[in-house]
C-alpha cells in the first residue's frame, strides 16, 4: 500500500520493489495507492489489516513520525501499530517554481515573497513539505498562504499551472519537470548541494540551519510472525542493494540506507521525537 498518489517518490520506489519482489519471491506484489490526510487514510488501513505478511506499507517521515504532531486524533499509532521491516533509503526535496517565476536566486525569492502583498500561496502535499515551508517562511522572515494537497505530485502540477506560487518536491518528481524546461528550483533542502544537481544550491546557504532530510521504509502491522518480517527484510535489502537498483535509485535522488528492523525500530521513535519537535518550532498547529 502506497499512502501517497500515483507518480509520488514513494509509489516510484514501491512499483520498482514489486517488480523486485516478484523476481524473488515468485509471488506477485500489486500497488495500491491510498493517498489522503498527509498519508494518514493508507497507514491507518495498513495497521488495521490482518497481520500475514500480505499487506505492507511503504511509510515515510511522514505517516511514520510526523503524522503525530500533524494531527490531533491520528487513528494509529506509527510506534505501536506496525512492524518494521526495512528503512530503504534517505533524501533531500528541491523548493519548485515554475520556470518563469521572477527571481533567479533564493535570495531574490525571498525578497519577491516579502513584498508580494497578502503573500504567496505554499502548496504541500507531505509533513515534509509543509514543514519546510513553514522553516522557509521563518528564517525568510515572509509569510504566505497555504494549501494542503493530497501528495507533492498534485501540488507540482498546481505549481506549474499558476495555481500556487511554489511547493517542495522530492528529486524523483522535481527533476522530471526542470528537464522539460518548466519549472526550476531555486534550492535543495540538505545541508551541501548535491551531486544528482550541483548547480542547485542548498537553501542553507542563504538561509542557515536550514534542512530537511526524508526518508522511506517499509511496516507491516503489527503481529506479523517474525519470520515473515525476517524474509521480506532479506528479500528486499537484497534488492535495493543490488548495483543496477541503487544507480536507478540514485538518479532519482534516493540513496540506499538500509536498517534492519531493530535498528529501524529504534530510528522511528527518535525520528517521532524529532519531526514533533520540528513541527513545534516551525508552529505548526495539530489538525
Amino acid at each position: 500500500v502506497v499512502p501517497f498518489p500515483a507518480g509520488a517518490g514513494p509509489d516510484q520506489v514501491a512499483r520498482i520493489l514489486s517488480q523486485q519482489l516478484h523476481e524473488s519471491l515468485g509471488q506477485p506484489f500489486v500497488v495500491e495507492n491510498r493517498s489522503g490526510a498527509l498519508g494518514a487514510l493508507g497507514a491507518a488501513e495498513v495497521a488495521r489489516s490482518a497481520p500475514d505478511g500480505y499487506t505492507i506499507l511503504i511509510t515515510t517521515n511522514t505517516t511514520q513520525a510526523a503524522n503525530v504532531a500533524l494531527f490531533k486524533n491520528l487513528q494509529y499509532d506509527p510506534a505501536k501499530d506496525f512492524a518494521p521491516i526495512i528503512r530503504l533509503i534517505t533524501t533531500s526535496m528541491m523548493l519548485m517554481v515554475r520556470s518563469d517565476f521572477p527571481a533567479q536566486s533564493l535570495r531574490a525569492f525571498v525578497a519577491h515573497a516579502r513584498s508580494t502583498p497578502g503573500g504567496l500561496t505554499a502548496g504541500y502535499g507531505s509533513a515534509g513539505t509543509q514543514v519546510s515551508i513553514a522553516k522557509l517562511k521563518a528564517l525568510g522572515k515572509f509569510s504566505t498562504v497555504d494549501v494542503p494537497y493530497k501528495g507533492v505530485p498534485l501540488a507540482v502540477a498546481d505549481t506549474l499551472s499558476g495555481q500556487i506560487s511554489f511547493t517542495f518536491a522530492d528529486f524523483a518528481v522535481g527533476l522530471a519537470q526542470i528537464k522539460g524546461g518548466k519549472m526550476k528550483s531555486l534550492g535543495v533542502t540538505s545541508l551541501a548541494r548535491t551531486p544528482l544537481a550541483p548547480d542547485i544550491p542548498a537553501i542553507a546557504e542563504e538561509l542557515p540551519g536550514f534542512e530537511t532530510i526524508l526518508w522511506y521504509g517499509l511496516v507491516a502491522p503489527a503481529g506479523t510472525p517474525r519470520n515473515v518480517v525476517n524474509r521480506l527484510h532479506g528479500a528486499v535489502n537484497e534488492s535495493i542493494t543490488k548495483p543496477d537498483i541503487k544507480t536507478r535509485l540514485g538518479i532519482m535522488g534516493l540513496d540506499v540506507a538500509p536498517m534492519n528492523p531493530e535498528q529501524f525500530a529504534d530510528y522511528i521513535k527518535s525520528e517521532i521525537a524529532k519531526w514533533s519537535r520540528e513541527a513545534k518550532e516551525a508552529g505548526i498547529q495539530p489538525e
